[in-house]
This record gives C-alpha cells, structure tokens and sequence, in this order.
C-alpha cells in the first residue's frame, strides 16, 4: 500500500519547502518530493534560490566587493596593502559551504517538523476517491504516494537562447556562472536583469573585461527610471560593466573564442568573448509534472492557472511561486506558500502583491517596493513626490559608500505611500521599512514623523519623506 497523506507538496523551493513546513505545523501529514541534486552527486533541498540562485551568488557577490574594496577603497582608509591575490577556487568553495549548510539545513526542519523528504520527480497520476496519486521517480526506482491536498512548486528554469547550446564549460546559465573555476578574460552577457547584472558584477571586480548585450532598448524597464538611469550611469561608469541596450542577437559560433554576432543602432557588431552568461529570463517548470494527463489548466506561457487564492482548476490542487503568475520572487513564493498551507486549513490569509520588494545586489545595491512614478503617471494617479541622497548621509559617508538616492511616491490627496525606491548601500535592508509603512497604509507624513537613529542610512528614507511635504531639512 503506497504511502498517505494530508498534503504533498512538489517542489522544495523556497515555496514549496516553506509550505511543507507551515502545512506540518497545522497538523497535516506531509511530504515533500525534489528531485534536485547537487553539486557532489546527492539531493539538494532548497531548489534553484539556494543552490544555484539567490544564496550562492550573494555569496560570490559579498567575495567580489571585498576584493575590489582591497583593491580601490582601502587606500582611503588608510590601510594599504600590496601583492593582494585573488583565488577563484576558494571563493567557489565558500560559496559551496555556505549552500551546503543551508540546504543541509532544510533537511533538519523537515526532521524537526516531521516532514517526510521523497528524492525523485513528482508527477500527478490521477485522482482515487478523493486522493490525489502521485508518482515519484529517483531513477529506475519508482513509488507512488497518495494527498488529499497537492501544492505544484515546481519553480522555474532558464529560458533558453535560440541557436545556442549552454554546455556550462563556454555558453553558461546561472549554474555556470556560479562555478567558474578561474576568472575569464573577456566575458560577454546576454542580458540585463538581475542576473546578468550581479553575474557581471562579480567577476568585473575579479578582473573580467564584461561586455552586457540586452535587447530592450530600456534599462531595468521594471524599477523607477529616474533610479534605473542612475544605477545605469553608476554600473557603466563605476563599476565598468559594458551594457549595450537595444540590441538584436544574431548567429553565436562557439570554438576556442565565442563569437556573438549583433546590430546596434541599424549597424552590425560582432562580441568575442572566452565565456558567455545567458540570463535572458526563466520560464515555470511544468516539464514531467503530468499535467496534460490530469488537466491541469496552463496557459499560453505555460504557467500553472490559479485564481487569487493559488487554486488551480483542480480540485484540492494548488500551485504557488515561479510556476504562477506574478514576479518570480523567493520571497513571493514562500509567501504564497504559509497562505496555501493556512487555507487548507481553512484559515484566511493574504498576500499583498504591491506591496512586494524588489532587490538587486549590484553595488550600490538598487530597491524598490509599489509603483513607480511611470506607472503612476499611465494609470493617471496624482502623486506627490520627495527624493534624497546618500551624498550627505554621516553613516554612508563613514561607509565609504555615499553614492545613491532614496525616493518616496505618495497620493498627492491622501498622502498614503504608493511606492518607495531606492539605489544605495545597504538598501536591500532599507527597503523593508517601506514595505511595513505601505502594509500598514501609512502615509508619508508618518515616515517624516518617525524618529531614525542617527548616524544611520535609514535617515535618508527621512528625509525623502520630509520632501515629500517641501520641508526636507537637509536637502
């Protein structure tokens, strides 16, 4: 007899491990399924966010700054230091350690919460009096297991460059740019979101000559462009990145050099690079999970269809995260995650999708959280507006990181926070101070009135607050 459950979740994400944990905790059987494996040849929890994601390359990031501050920032401090050697191998096994303890971590909670970890790819069966029949399959091992309740977390993968093969050796995904073994010469990207942006800034403070090709003719078309055209002038001028918008790909040829023909401005180019990142976005993950056998609704992109509350056309089948509408976010996933979870349990909470953060980790690192003032403006929404910079800020300018602006969107009838937008140091942390403030419908005023510490960054959100009102004391 194949083994029950309450609920079985498939996917060990960040929103499929999180939902597992919150279902055991109501008091639900659960099991997990993930068939990710590792680095080392053994199942990895955690899915694409910690093992080859947002963990590992926070990781590389935090290496390569350090380095680069050795480098260029130290002097000013008064600390010189000469012959300094970076060694790509150890900065990859830091990384490895830092993944390792966390995704070893996942099995712990799963121990500690009973949860019930199953290795193999989960794919949905059928339903038999109301119990939905999962398959798991590790290999040539195969075993089914029964829930009254299925959440897909299946995620996300990357979305593939026509014409082009990613090998992981010269073409890479995000895998590969986390694992390169010694810093290439000349790297070229595809792509500028966030991964293609952190990607490049890792190994541009390592030594790389990095060249970005993005085929939008805006830069960070997502985030608030009085922000993404600073972030833009301080990638290009400080950092060095290289990043050619508008651009339209042709024919790639891959030998000893990478060769990526392109066309600028109605002009052909040609990019030669040792290695080449394709970042150019992700698409849900749906492949071996059984859902044209079952009927699981997906739409035209192939996302899993769910209405407001992640259920799918099923009955007591869910979908959260990547692989459903709204913005592939970890943070969004495990959100959706605890809320699937507490309605099975017929509980009734929500999840706010504007007031969701956003976070690159460039440096200066760029943050944003509600709308921006294009969207404003398109949805015809009065608005009033309050900026301030880091330039000016005691704690920044101990830092040695002054470069950046925080900027505060408000109803110019009722005040109430629209959006909060930020590029700076640290901003990654401040940006939570506008989530809590528009959660709790907070006007602008209410920021201004709240005392910061001082020294510290978080005076500048302050201080756009009090500008926001034409009373900014130190602007």
């Amino acid at each position: 007899m194949s083994q029950q459950f309450d609920v079985v979740v498939i996917g060990a994400g960040p929103g499929g491990y999180v939902a597992a944990i919150r279902a055991a905790q109501l008091g639900f059987s659960t099991a997990c399924i993930d068939s990710f494996v590792g680095k080392n040849g053994k199942p990895s929890l955690g899915g694409t966010c910690l093992n080859v994601g947002c963990i590992p390359s926070k990781a590389l990031l935090q290496s390569s700054e350090n380095f680069h501050a050795l480098a260029h920032d130290f002097a000013e401090h008064g600390i010189s230091v000469e012959g300094a050697k970076f060694d790509a191998a150890k900065m990859i096994a830091r990384k490895d350690g830092i993944v390792d303890k966390l995704t070893g971590g996942i099995g712990f909670l799963f121990k500690k919460n009973k949860v019930a970890s199953l290795h193999g790819l989960g794919s949905l069966k059928g339903r038999v009096d109301e119990q939905w029949q999962i398959e798991v399959k590790n290999g040539d091992t195969v075993e089914t297991v029964s829930a009254k309740h299925v959440i897909v977390a299946t995620g996300s993968s990357v979305r593939q460059l026509p014409g082009v093969a990613i090998d992981n050796v010269k073409v890479l995904d995000n895998e590969g740019a986390l694992n390169l073994s010694e810093t290439p010469a000349r790297l070229g990207v595809i792509g500028a979101g966030v991964i293609g942006l952190e990607m490049g800034s890792v190994w541009k403070r390592v030594g790389a000559d990095v060249t970005i090709l993005e085929a939008m003719p805006t830069f960070l078309a997502a985030a608030d462009q009085q922000i993404a055209k600073e972030a833009f002038k301080t990638l290009t001028k400080d950092t060095g990145l290289k990043i050619n918008l508008g651009v339209k790909i042709g024919a790639i040829s891959v030998a000893d050099e990478i060769s990526i023909a392109y066309e600028k401005d109605g002009k052909a180019e040609t990019l030669v690079v040792d290695k080449l990142i394709v970042s150019i976005g992700r698409v849900p993950n749906t492949a071996g999970l059984g859902a044209d056998a079952v009927g699981l609704q997906l739409d035209a992109r192939g996302f899993v269809v769910v209405d407001d509350h992640c259920h799918t056309n099923l009955p007591n089948v869910w979908a959260i995260g990547d692989v459903v509408r709204g913005p592939m976010l970890a943070h969004k996933a495990s959100e959706e995650g605890v809320a699937v979870a507490e309605r099975i349990a017929g509980q009734k909470p929500h999840v706010d999708f504007g007031v969701i953060p956003w976070v690159i980790y460039t440096s200066p690192e760029i943050a944003w959280v509600g709308k921006t003032e294009e969207q404003l403006k398109a949805e015809g929404i009065e608005y009033k507006k309050g900026s301030s910079g880091f330039a000016a800020n005691g704690r920044a300018l101990g830092l040695g990181h002054a470069q950046g602006t925080v900027k505060i969107l408000s109803c110019a009838k009722t005040d109430r926070i629209l959006g909060l937008h930020m590029i700076g140091p640290m901003v990654s942390e401040l940006v939570t101070e506008g989530v809590v403030a528009m959660e709790f419908k907070a006007a602008s005023e209410d920021l201004a009135r709240i005392v910061h510490a001082h020294p510290s960054l978080s005076e500048v959100i302050h201080e756009a607050a009090l500008a926001a009102d034409k009373r900014a004391l130190h602007g």
